[in-house]
């Protein structure tokens, strides 16, 4: 079982299935860490992901959520 799932959303910037099904991919195969990379630029996309992550049907998947220390360009979503 690998220890984190990455999911880069520069490519598919407008598209929030990418990172739902990565969190529900993540779940499902009990990963610990799932790894979204929104990009630093100018935080929207960022806001983006963790006003998606604040859904209570989503928060049932994870215990917590933070940005990477030293890289905001980084979200780290802890599973349960």
């Amino acid at each position: 079982m690998p220890e984190k799932l990455t999911v880069d959303l520069h490519p598919v910037f407008r598209d929030d299935r990418a990172m739902r099904s990565a969190l529900f991919r993540a779940a499902g195969t009990r990963v610990p860490l799932l790894e979204i990379i929104p990009g630093k630029g100018s935080s929207k996309l960022r806001e983006r992901v963790l006003a998606t992550l604040r859904q209570p049907h989503l928060k049932k998947l994870y215990r917590r959520v933070e940005l990477a220390p030293g890289n905001d360009g980084k979200v780290l979503v802890h599973l349960r």
